[in-house]
C-alpha cells in the first residue's frame, strides 16, 4: 500500500500504535453462508488455471496482489521452474527511519537554543521525547522495542530516575486499557457481537441502506462495553460485511466490489468514529484524554455521565448522517438486498439459542458498564469494576489464562503505552508543556484572537495534524496535554477544550488507510480503493467536524460548558 499523503512508507500492519487488530479468534464459519462451493479465490477468479497450482512462497497474498498472481500462473507453462526462495525479513533496525529519528533528538538538544524558562534536564526530556514520537511515526522498530530503547536512554543520561521513567506502569487507565482488550475478546471468543449485529441485519436489513444503518446502530450499541474500535471492525463487523457481499456476487479486488462492498465498508469506517466518540468506554483513546487532562488540571466531575451527555446529540446526529450521506456520495450499485434478512434469520438459527457464556458476557458487561456510570458514586473506580469483570469472566469461564497472556496486543500497549504516558508527565511536572502553551498564548495575542477564534484553530490543527500519525492514542500521547493547555492559555474553557479535544481524536481515525487501527482492517479487506478513501475520508470528516461544531457548540451552551 503506498501513501500519497505522506513521503515515508506505510508502517506495517504491526506497527499501528492503537487500536490495531487484536489477535482474537475469529468465528468458526462466516457470518452468513455463501451459496457457492468452497474453492479458493485464486481459482474462482481464474477457472482456467491448471489443476496442480504452482508452489506459492507467500499461501496468502494481499486481496491486491491475487488478480497478479492469476496473471502470472495462467501464463505459465505445463512445467514451469521453481521460483527462486524468497529471503526472509531484514531482522533489526530500519537504518533510515532509525537516523532521521535520532536526528530530531540530537537538533533540538544540541543545535536549537534552550530557552531560559526551561531547565537543562526538562530541555533534554524534551529531545528524548521528540525522538519517541519520530519513531513513533516512521517505525525504525516496532513500537514497544522504540518505547523501551527511549525508556533506556532517557535512563542512562540521567534525565529520569528508574522510578520516575517506570511510574506510569501502575497507571490506572493504562491498566482499564489493557482490560479492555480483554473484554473485547469475550465478545468475539463467545459470539456475542455477531449475534447482536446479525439481529440488526435481519430486522433492517431489506435495502442496502437499511443494512448500513443496521450496522451503524449496533456497533452504537455494543461499543460502550466492546472499548477497541479494531477488535469491533476485525472481530465483528468485516466478517458479516465480507459474507454479505460475497453472497450478493460483490467481490473485494474487482469491480463487482461496488456493488455492495465498497459501500457497506465504507460507510461502517467512517460510522465508527462517532460510536467511539459517543461512550467514554467505547475506545482506549478516550480513556487517555480524561487522564492527561487532569494532569493538566481539568478535571471532569462524573467523567462517564459528562462525556455522553456532551456527545449524545451530535453523535447521534452524525450516525444517523454518514450512512444516507455516503450512500449519496459512493452510492452502491445493488440498492436493493431482499435476501439478507433470510440469510441473517438462516443464521441465528444455525447459531442455537443465547448460550451459556453469552448470558455471562451480557451479565458482566451490564455489571461493568453500570460501575462505570455510578461508580463514583458507590466509590467504585473505573479499572476496579473493569478488574472486577475480568474476574467474573475468568471465574465463569468465559475466559481463560491463556486467552489473556495470547492477548499480545494488550501487553504490547502496556509496555509502549506507559512510556509515552510517563513522559508526557514528566514534561508536565518540570513544566514544559506550560512554557509551550505560554508561547503559543502570546502569538494568540498578537493576532487579538478571541477565545472561539482561537478555539477552531487549535481543534483544526491537532485534526490537521493527524495526517502524520498512524494512530490515535499515539497522537493522543504526544500532543494532547500540549493542545489542551494552549486551548485554556486562549481562554477557552478548560471541559469543553478537554472534551472537544477527545472527540476530535475519535472523528479523525478514518481520514487515511493507517490513520488507526480500525483503517488498517476496512482498508485491508480490498474493498475501498485509495483514492476514494482518501477523497471520501476528508469530506466525511470535514462533514463531521461541520456537525460537531455546530450541533456540538448549541448543545454545549444548553448544558453550560461554556
Amino acid at each position: 500500500m503506498e501513501s500519497t499523503a505522506l513521503l515515508r512508507p506505510l508502517p506495517s500492519p504491526s506497527s499501528f500504535f492503537v487500536n490495531r487488530p487484536l489477535s482474537v479468534r475469529p468465528p468458526s464459519c462466516a457470518i452468513f453462508p455463501i451459496r457457492r462451493p468452497t474453492t479458493s479465490l485464486l481459482r474462482r477468479r481464474s477457472p482456467s488455471l491448471s489443476p496442480r497450482p504452482l508452489p506459492n512462497p507467500n499461501p496468502n497474498p494481499h486481496p491486491r496482489q491475487k488478480s497478479l498472481l492469476s496473471l502470472i500462473r495462467a501464463s505459465s507453462s505445463s512445467s514451469p521452474p521453481p521460483p527462486p526462495p524468497s529471503s526472509p525479513p531484514t531482522a533489526g533496525v530500519k537504518p533510515l527511519p532509525l537516523a532521521i529519528s535520532v536526528a530530531i533528538g540530537l537538533l533540538l538538544r544540541f543545535i536549537v537554543p534552550k530557552p531560559v524558562e526551561v531547565t537543562p534536564q526538562a530541555w533534554q526530556l524534551l529531545a528524548i521525547f521528540s525522538s519517541t514520537i519520530a519513531g513513533l511515526v516512521l517505525s525504525p522498530l516496532p513500537v514497544g522495542a522504540w518505547a523501551f530503547i527511549c525508556l533506556t536512554v532517557s535512563v542512562i543520561t540521567k534525565t529520569l530516575s528508574f522510578s520516575a521513567a517506570f511510574s506510569a506502569f501502575t497507571n490506572e487507565v493504562i491498566w482499564l486499557i489493557v482490560i479492555s482488550f480483554f473484554f473485547a475478546r469475550g465478545f468475539v471468543k463467545t459470539g456475542l457481537g455477531d449475534r447482536i449485529a446479525t439481529y440488526f441485519v435481519k430486522w433492517l436489513g431489506k435495502s442496502t441502506l437499511g443494512l448500513s444503518y443496521g450496522l451503524t446502530v449496533s456497533e452504537a450499541l455494543i461499543s460502550p462495553a466492546m472499548p477497541s474500535t479494531t477488535a469491533r471492525a476485525g472481530g465483528v463487523f468485516l466478517p458479516i460485511i465480507n459474507s454479505l457481499s460475497l453472497s450478493s456476487g460483490s467481490r473485494p479486488g474487482e469491480k463487482s466490489s461496488k456493488k455492495l462492498g465498497s459501500y457497506l465498508v465504507m460507510s461502517q469506517f467512517q460510522s465508527a468514529g462517532n460510536s467511539s466518540a459517543l461512550f467514554l468506554t467505547a475506545a482506549a483513546q478516550n480513556l487517555l484524554c480524561l487522564k492527561l487532562a487532569e494532569e493538566v488540571g481539568v478535571g471532569i466531575v462524573n467523567p462517564w455521565v459528562t462525556w455522553f451527555k456532551a456527545a449524545s446529540l451530535p453523535a447521534i446526529v452524525c450516525l444517523l448522517a454518514t450512512p444516507y450521506l455516503l450512500y449519496k456520495m459512493y452510492p452502491p450499485e445493488t440498492k436493493d438486498t431482499p435476501d439478507a434478512p433470510a440469510l441473517a434469520a438462516k443464521k441465528l438459527e444455525q447459531m442455537g439459542p443465547v448460550t451459556r457464556n453469552e448470558w455471562a458476557m451480557v451479565a458482566t458487561m451490564l455489571l461493568a458498564v453500570s460501575l462505570w456510570v455510578f461508580g463514583e458514586a458507590l466509590g467504585v473506580a473505573s479499572v476496579v469494576a473493569a478488574m472486577l469483570g475480568l474476574s467474573i469472566l475468568l471465574l465463569v469461564g468465559v475466559l481463560d489464562w491463556d486467552d489473556c497472556l495470547t492477548e499480545h496486543s494488550a501487553w504490547d500497549t502496556l509496555a509502549w503505552f506507559a512510556v509515552l504516558v510517563g513522559m508526557a508527565g514528566q514534561l508536565t511536572n518540570l513544566g514544559i508543556v506550560s512554557w509551550m502553551s505560554s508561547c503559543v498564548a502570546k502569538s494568540l495575542q498578537c493576532f487579538s484572537l478571541s477565545w472561539p477564534v482561537a478555539f477552531g484553530v487549535l481543534q483544526g490543527s491537532y485534526f490537521l495534524i493527524h495526517y502524520l500519525f498512524a494512530s490515535q492514542t499515539g497522537h493522543v500521547g504526544a500532543l494532547y496535554s500540549a493542545f489542551l493547555a494552549m486551548h485554556v492559555a486562549a481562554g477557552v474553557p478548560g471541559v469543553l477544550a478537554a472534551l472537544a479535544l477527545a472527540y476530535n481524536t475519535n472523528l479523525f481515525g478514518a481520514i487515511t488507510h493507517y490513520s488507526s487501527g480500525q483503517a488498517a482492517v476496512y482498508y485491508g479487506a480490498g474493498y475501498i480503493d485509495l483514492p476514494d478513501l482518501f477523497r471520501l475520508g476528508f469530506l466525511t470528516a470535514l462533514i463531521n467536524l461541520t456537525a460537531w461544531g455546530v450541533v456540538g457548540g448549541f448543545w454545549w451552551k444548553l448544558l453550560g460548558l461554556y
